[in-house]
């Protein structure tokens, strides 16, 4: 196993981490990372890259994210989530669905997030939520995130169930507790489901169970994917022998080394590296990812697999 991919449905209960260290157990992984955290009371597609495919997390980390949510009006807590302390509770007002929709629309499109003083971002080196758990929570300046879509489900109050599409970096709890005080009432995240991750949805993963039963019968595969079939938003080049023997060794590359750059395909840009392409053999395996200066004709390497 050089190096794949492998869509968790994450269950309630473990940390993030905690699937990594159980996948690198069952598969006997030398490595084992993932493209984008959930909360341990969170569920949902998580992104594990196995081996060498976990060079290629910076592809997925920015990609937009799918949720499936439930808010619950009414409570602040520290921790904008059901796992938090309670810090405030006020009456919930009987807010019609035509209501409720008006104070959600509002949260479409760009946005200003303050960043919870209970999450994995760091501070001086430190994860944040270690400090607020010594009592010494630091506020991180606001930053702008994208919300394609906020839609309301089902409403129950003083519960309201929406889906959300959104840009990679939004948190969810925050957006909650950012619509319970738009409406007056506050409120926290009480359940969330991570339907869409770095283009995988929730019907391509399998459960930490499933997963087991796969290891242990060799006549269920383990159902993995190839980087080359993982980068699925990135433009791809074929690569002709000559090409991969040249790569493999880390030879210089430029344009006129490929006969069938895609110059209006979508792709993904990175500052001033330009463009990334997929390098693939007559196999469809990856050999390599690289970049395209779009000022000239020469690539770079972003990493090049066995």
């Amino acid at each position: 196993m050089q190096g794949d991919i492998l869509i968790i449905d994450k269950p309630e209960g473990l940390s993030s981490a905690q699937v990594v260290g159980r996948v690198k157990k069952l598969l006997h992984a030398a490595k084992v990372g993932h493209a984008g955290t959930l909360d341990p009371f969170a569920t949902g597609v998580l992104v594990c890259l196995v081996n060498q495919a976990t060079r290629l997390a910076q592809f997925f980390l920015t990609s937009g994210k799918q949720y499936e949510a439930e808010l619950c009006l009414g409570v602040d807590t520290d921790t904008q989530d059901r796992t938090g302390r309670v810090v405030n509770r006020r009456p919930v007002p009987d807010y019609t669905e035509v209501e409720l929709k008006q104070i959600f629309s509002r949260f479409v499109g760009d946005i200003e997030q303050v960043p919870p003083a209970y999450s994995a971002l760091k501070h001086n080196g430190v994860a944040l939520y270690k400090l607020a758990r010594r009592g010494r929570p630091v506020q991180k300046p606001a930053r702008s995130v994208r919300i394609e879509m906020l839609q309301i489900n089902a409403v129950a109050l003083p519960m309201v169930r929406f889906s959300v599409t959104c840009s990679a970096g939004t948190y969810i709890r925050t957006l909650c507790a950012d619509i319970g005080q738009a409406l007056g009432c506050g409120g926290h995240l009480r359940e969330l489901r991570r339907t869409v991750s770095s283009g995988f949805n929730i019907g391509e993963a399998i459960s930490m169970d499933a997963l087991a039963r796969c290891v242990a019968d060799p006549q269920l595969p383990v159902p993995l994917i190839p980087p080359g079939d993982a980068l699925r938003a990135m433009p791809a080049l074929k690569a002709d022998p000559a090409t991969v023997a040249k790569m493999r060794c880390g030879g210089a590359i430029d344009l006129k080394d490929f006969t069938d750059l895609p110059r209006d395909a979508t792709v993904m840009k990175n500052g001033e590296k330009g463009t990334y392409y997929k390098v693939l053999d007559n196999d469809e395996d990856l050999i390599a990812v690289v970049s395209v200066d779009p000022e000239g004709e020469k690539m770079a390497y972003c990493g090049v697999f066995a």
